[in-house]
């Protein structure tokens, strides 16, 4: 049998599950093609766990429900052969052509898992803490450097004062003047990043709201964050470079941006129309 993303997923974890989890695990692991068709009673019946432990169970390989669980089983099911991996890139003989329909699918799919794991109330308490202040520093390092450059550009030009550096000593001094209730948006894929959390960490020192853009895997990002913004782990872990990761926190970003300028947009029109059109001069 073809192994998949997320069974392989729930086989690494094993020893990290409970014992109610691992017999759950050990029934879906064995009948994988039986549960997108059953209710978190049926799998408990089967596996000998309470439905409380089959929920437990998707939280902790990532997924935020066992419906969200189901439908990112189905699509791993079906899922032609398209991880891109240093292996696989490696090992097949691809066409150009080819690639771009594996990086197409691979970020696709990427953005259709993100509604199993980003929380309709989560992100509305991300647009409530952005509104309540004018000042939102973004902080990610290595391929999630770009996408903070990219929100706090599009965050300034609707009137919010937003630093930018990757440097973490160059954090610092910025978060150090900013007051409580003001907003860090870290962003991690893995939630690990030692520099992420160590300005997470003096942030929090400041009582500054911190949302985190990181997977759903219980990282310490996700720990020590306020509001959670979850992107599922669907990435392997031997990869080229940030490829799904940095499409699903752009995604988010991108969200944020629009429901922001959604709220506050006829005050700032203006000043925005006028920040684009000396764009366009400049073009002239």
């Amino acid at each position: 049998m073809k192994s998949f993303a997320i069974l392989e997923k729930i086989e690494n974890h094993m020893e990290h599950f409970t014992q109610a989890e691992k017999k759950v695990a050990a029934y879906i692991m064995t009948h994988a093609e039986l549960v997108p068709n059953m209710t978190t009673k049926d799998v408990s019946k089967h596996a000998g766990a309470s439905e409380a432990s089959v929920v437990r169970f998707c939280k902790t390989i990532g997924v935020s429900s066992f419906k969200a669980f189901k439908i990112a089983l189905v699509r791993e099911l079906t899922r032609s052969d398209s991880n891109i991996s240093d292996f696989s890139v490696i090992q097949t003989q691809d066409a150009p052509y080819d690639l771009f329909q594996k990086v197409l699918y691979h970020n696709k799919t990427a953005i259709e898992e993100l509604t199993t794991t980003l929380e309709k109330k989560e992100l509305e308490r991300a647009i409530e803490a952005i509104l309540a202040t004018k000042n939102i520093i973004f902080y990610g390092v290595g391929g999630s450097s770009s996408v903070s450059l990219d929100a706090s550009h599009k965050f300034r030009k609707i009137g919010y004062h937003s630093d930018i550096t990757t440097d973490y000593h160059m954090m610092l001094p910025i978060l150090s003047n900013l007051a409580k209730g003001d907003v860090l948006v870290a962003i991690s894929n893995s939630g690990s990043t030692r520099e992420v959390l160590d300005v997470v960490r003096f942030a929090k020192k400041k009582e500054i709201t911190i949302v985190a853009i990181t997977s759903l895997m219980k990282s310490p990002l996700y720990k020590e964050a306020d509001i959670r913004l979850c992107t599922p782990n669907i990435e392997p872990d031997f990869r080229i470079g940030s490829i799904a990761s940095r499409i699903m926190q752009l995604t988010i970003i991108d969200t944020l941006f629009v429901s922001i300028f959604n709220r506050i947009g006829g005050s700032v029109i203006d000043k925005f129309n006028e920040v684009r059109e000396e764009i366009v001069q400049s073009r002239r």
